[in-house]
């Protein structure tokens, strides 16, 4: 029996949701476990932001790729083969027995996971271009994403107390089958017309510039940031970056079309996914840490108050989706991540206090959460709707870029901050005689949330601090600065989208083909 339009409309917006759904939970149920993965796998601080940095770093040179291919070959053929390899990936991942091979199946994973991703907004902007119909389209797809985000933390506690962490990977081989059922059955095939080859020389000096200033991050400390291997890893990423920009300027159809830029809209959105990853996306990282090492919660309880950060991120985006068609995302992108910044500095707040728990931080955790909400789904929906359907692919491709780019980097600078922060509490509190080696080691372990064998491995700390305070209030103090930097971080971007939105009823520049011409803000899609 052949399905009717709305009826293959219906099963499309499932098979993305779905898939939505699935890269909701491996983002916020995976650094619940990490504490377990540090354990089991005999991991260390390192290890842990890796097993995270692979997954972000592969979805992001994938990212750069799929969109073009998507444009190119056909968005519903490339979200096939992301699904599955999802899938396959999953179960590398749920079957790895140790810390190098989970690094390697998680960054295939991350493949797999952003190749679904961008797939996801083009079929949607494809398949929904009608204003009404796309923004109840995007708003599902919104609320689906918060639940996997939102529950993820819960899920992956409760199935670490239960069964093994294996199932957090695993639970995806299920859920990559029915996606591909749904897809088969709904999503309609779509393409550019125009689309050329694949920019490979813009993918492999982004990728490796992403890369070489992440690796610069994490292993600095242990380098040694002016030795000659740390001076020659940012040198080269520089480099990388440069020929990046060379090579996009001087290809007819790059991957990254600095000429949307042009677009107000398009520019002040792309900063609203800088400042979400740039703040709560990578703290999702660290704050089961704070929950299980500074408050002592176990594992189901550190997910269940990590609900207070996401759950917000379920019923906010249709929220936020309707004052932005209402208000315009001038208003509503800055208004969300300046909400996001609130929190964090709430955070910092009810972090510090005396006997602080899961009450004092639920101010600022449900305040990140409502800017997420406002923020997120605005941000794709506007950068997708500032250029023709045509070249979706490409739009939603630098907008998941520039959110994992900033995510990945992010992940690293924030553990950075926190080890240092432990690591100058450490000094101003412990002798002065104590080796400088030893304490940075001391500080990772306490950045890790890893008390257990903590007096095993440095005997000194039965003296120096039999109660333990110092380590808590180490953790605690680090973990301040790493709040505030995210805060401050998220006001500064607020305010650059808002100065870049505005004049908000300026004429908007659309992309259509190979040139710009401007478009009167009052005509369709402006107001997505």
């Amino acid at each position: 029996m052949k399905l009717s339009s709305a009826r293959k409309n219906a099963i499309a917006l499932a098979a993305v949701c779905l898939a939505s759904l699935m890269f909701g939970l491996e983002i916020s149920s995976v650094p619940v476990i990490l504490p377990t993965l540090e354990k089991v796998l005999h991991g260390d601080f390192k290890d842990m932001q890796w097993i995270m940095n692979a997954y972000t770093i592969a979805c992001t040179t994938v990212l750069m790729a799929t969109g073009t291919l998507a444009d190119r070959f056909g968005r519903k053929r490339v979200f096939v083969i992301g699904i599955a390899a999802f899938g396959v990936t999953s179960l590398l991942c749920g079957l790895a027995e140790s810390v190098p091979v989970l690094i390697v199946s998680r960054f295939l994973q991350g493949m797999g996971g952003g190749t679904m991703l961008i797939c996801q907004v083009a079929v949607l902007s494809h398949q929904f271009q009608e204003g009404e119909e796309r923004v109840k389209a995007f708003g599902v797809w919104g609320i689906i994403f918060g639940i996997g985000l939102g529950f993820g933390p819960i899920i992956g506690g409760m199935i670490v107390a239960v069964s093994n962490w294996q199932w957090v990977f695993l639970v995806h081989v299920l859920l990559s089958a029915i996606t591909l059922i749904l897809v088969f059955s709904g999503v309609q095939e779509s393409r550019d017309p125009h689309a050329e080859k694949l920019d490979t020389a813009g993918i492999v000096t982004l990728s490796l510039s992403v890369f070489g200033l992440t690796y610069f991050i994490t292993q600095g400390p242990d380098l040694g940031f002016t030795s000659a291997a740390a001076i020659s890893i940012i040198v080269a990423s520089a480099v990388s970056f440069i020929i990046f920009l060379v090579v996009e300027k001087r290809n007819p159809r790059p991957m990254f079309d600095f000429s949307v830029f042009g677009i107000r809209n398009f520019s002040g959105a792309l900063l609203g996914s800088m400042g979400m990853n740039f703040s709560f996306w990578p703290f999702m990282i660290y704050l089961p840490i704070f929950f299980q090492g500074a408050l002592g919660y176990g594992s189901v309880t550190a997910g269940l108050s990590l609900l207070a950060y996401t759950l917000p991120t379920l019923v906010v985006p249709p929220i936020g989706e309707r004052l932005a068609h209402k208000y315009q995302p001038g208003i509503v992108i800055p208004a969300g991540m300046f909400t996001i910044g609130l929190g964090f500095i709430l955070m910092k707040f009810g972090s510090s206090v005396d006997h602080a728990n899961g009450l004092t931080m639920l101010p600022g955790c449900l305040l990140a959460g409502i800017g997420l909400g406002l923020t997120n789904t605005t941000v794709t929906n506007t950068t997708t709707g500032s250029v023709p359907s045509t070249r979706a692919g490409m739009a939603s491709g630098i907008d998941m870029s520039a959110r994992l780019i900033t995510l990945a980097i992010n992940i690293a600078l924030m553990g950075f901050i926190l080890v240092e922060g432990v690591l100058s509490y450490l000094k101003s509190a412990l002798p002065a005689s104590l080796d400088t080696l030893r304490l940075r080691s001391l500080a990772e372990k306490i950045a890790a949330g890893n008390f257990a064998s903590l007096k095993q491995v440095f005997p000194e700390l039965s003296s120096l601090d039999s109660s333990g305070a110092v380590v808590h209030t180490a953790l605690v103090h680090g973990f301040g600065l790493v709040m505030l930097y995210g805060g401050v971080g998220a006001w500064i971007l607020a305010a650059a989208s808002f100065v870049i939105f505005a004049p908000l009823k300026s004429n908007r520049v659309a992309l259509a083909g190979h040139s710009l011409k401007a478009v009167p803000c009052g005509e369709p899609p402006c107001g997505d």
